[in-house]
């Protein structure tokens, strides 16, 4: 069993929660996501870790009610326990892996929309932490919306906040910050956008436009977070991969996002998962070898 020590609500629907997890806190990275469980019968539920500490021993998650699973978690409280909490699974930010020395010399922009600010967070911090500054946009629909502001605040080089009704920061969509910050005179080597599918595919069709090569991590597509239910199959650059074995990080400007969201409302009913299986045949499945 592992004990929430920390349960509140962020905003509307959206909840964060510090689990006791001391062997996942010692080998986690910025990036990488857990496997949730509340109960013997309770779905198995993937969420990007939003922070850790390593000496408390403590995973930070953040999830948004959206079924009977995320609804069922929302009711535990501080002393309650998961009985499953798995991970550290997925791959690490690339930066992770990129030299120090290296990063510095970047200008990096991070993108987040909605509950993306979660995943968002522990990389802006971890680059904070080895001396590197990057720009972060948080976008939410509205101020009510909008998480985790002044832990960003903290850890970021400039934080620039934008509300889809104008009701707090800057009025509009990510997108057109992005280009009012290019306008400005601005400069990035690399953007990593986090948040709903549609947001990502209009920040990468931006970036492109702008000679900003991008990073998109895919998320918001995760079901079983192993690759055996074929859920989170995509295609990038005209190849097969799985957001939770083989990303969840990915090419943005090279992901299939129509294709993806397409499989996305067909997955949801028993009669279009059907259809897939039989569509994708043994590349449905991405965890077991393409077992067929």
């Amino acid at each position: 069993m592992y004990k929430i020590l920390e349960a509140r609500e962020l905003a509307a629907n959206i909840y964060l929660m510090v689990v006791e997890a001391k062997r996942i806190a010692k080998r986690c990275e910025p990036g990488q996501f857990i496997i949730v469980r509340t109960d013997e019968g309770g779905e198995r539920i993937p969420l990007t870790i939003c922070d850790y500490d390593r000496e408390k021993g403590t995973v930070t998650i953040v999830f948004q009610i959206v079924g009977a699973g995320t609804k069922r978690m929302a009711g535990l409280k501080d002393g309650d326990s998961f009985q499953d909490f798995v991970g550290p699974l997925g791959c690490a930010s690339e930066f992770v892996h990129e030299p120090v020395e290296e990063l510095k010399k970047k200008s990096i922009l991070f993108v987040a929309g909605g509950v993306g600010t979660a995943p968002v967070y522990p990389q802006v911090k971890w680059l904070k932490e080895k001396g590197v500054d990057a720009d972060v946009i948080v976008g939410a629909k509205t101020k009510d919306l909008l998480i985790l502001e002044k832990e960003m605040e903290a850890v970021s080089g400039n934080l620039y906040v934008t509300t889809d009704d104008g009701s707090y920061g800057r009025s509009g969509m990510v997108t057109q910050t992005i280009k009012d910050l290019v306008d400005e005179g601005k400069r990035y080597d690399v953007c990593v956008a986090i948040g709903p599918m549609i947001m990502m595919k209009f920040v990468c069709k931006m970036t492109k436009e702008l000679g900003i090569p991008t990073v998109v991590s895919l998320n918001p597509i995760m079901v079983d977070g192993t690759g055996m239910c074929g859920a989170c199959r995509v295609t990038v650059d005209g190849e097969v991969k799985f957001a939770c074995v083989d990303g969840p990080e990915f090419d943005g400007h090279k992901v299939d996002f129509d294709q993806a969201m397409k499989r996305q409302q067909m997955y949801k009913t028993a009669e279009g998962r059907a259809a897939l299986r039989e569509e994708e045949g043994d590349t449905h499945h991405g965890g077991c070898g393409n077992c067929g």
